[in-house]
Order: structure tokens, then sequence, then C-alpha cells
């Protein structure tokens, strides 16, 4: 039982690491290392939430277990994380497709954390493809709305600032 908890965490920090490594590479606030141990952290507290009492006597009626309360708050946590990402300066928000990446590593983690190894995989790839693949295309979208005027009223030197 020991090594498959063991496999869990690492196939949940060798996921948060490769979404975490692209984010390194972006220089983004949250890169390798906390994508890395969120991953690890949320692998963790499932596997605790939902192996971590079975020393427990089974026929007390009056201990209830429901591993979800755990799994519920990790996803918290994440929120609070995340929150630390986003930043509002200028009515420009920065940081939300980091937070976002955090939450989706914590469930992959957690995934991992309960042995769905191919869900959590999947899932790492769609991660990575969503970083990756649509980077291209939304930059050129951005570089030209920002070469357009929004209204009649703005001029180049408005958009410039």
């Amino acid at each position: 039982m020991e090594l498959d908890f063991i496999i869990r965490l690492l196939v949940a920090s060798i996921l948060g690491a490769f979404i975490g490594l692209d984010r390194e590479y972006r220089t983004k606030a949250a890169g390798f290392r906390t994508h890395f141990l969120v991953a690890l952290g949320s692998a963790l507290f499932m596997i605790i939430s939902v192996h971590g009492f079975d020393y427990l006597p089974k026929d007390q009626m009056t201990l209830r277990m429901d591993p979800a309360r755990i799994a519920a708050q990790v996803v918290t946590g994440i929120g609070f994380i995340g929150a630390g990402t986003i930043l509002l300066n200028k009515n420009v928000i920065r940081g939300l497709t980091t937070a976002a990446g955090l939450w989706v590593t914590a469930a992959i983690g957690m995934a991992c954390g309960v042995g769905m190894f191919a869900l959590a995989s999947v899932c790492t790839i769609l991660v990575i493809i969503c970083f990756e693949a649509f980077n291209g295309p939304l930059k050129k979208m951005r570089e030209k709305q920002t070469q357009q005027p929004n209204n009649e009223n703005e001029t180049e030197e408005d958009i410039e600032e």
C-alpha cells in the first residue's frame, strides 16, 4: 500500500512539474516549484483523506467518514493561493491564468491522489495545449486590438498610454 501512495505522489509531482515548467519558461509568478508543490500537496491530502483513517474501527456508527470534506478544503486553500496571484493595475487584470493554472494543478494532484492517473495525465496535456497552442493566436488577436482604436474619440496616442 505504501508503494502505491509513493507512486501517486511521484506522478502528481511530475505532472505538476510539467505545467510549472511552462509557466517558469514564460516567467509567470507561479512557476515550476509552485505547481510541483500544489500537485504534490493536493495528492497527499487526497491520500490522507481516503486512506489516512483506515486504522479507525469500521463498526462505530457514530463515526462518519467523508473523503470529500478534505478535498473541498484543498479547493478552498488553492482559491486563497490563486487570489494572491491576481493583480489589478490600471484597470488591467493580471494573474488570472496563473490562478486558474494553480487551481487545475490542484485538481490534477487530487486525481493522482486517488489513483486516477489517466484522467490526470489527459488533463495535464490539455493544460499544456491551452498554455502553448492558444498562446500564439491569442497574442496576435491582442496585437490587432491594440492597433485599432476602440471608439471614434480614441487616438493612437491614447491607446499607447
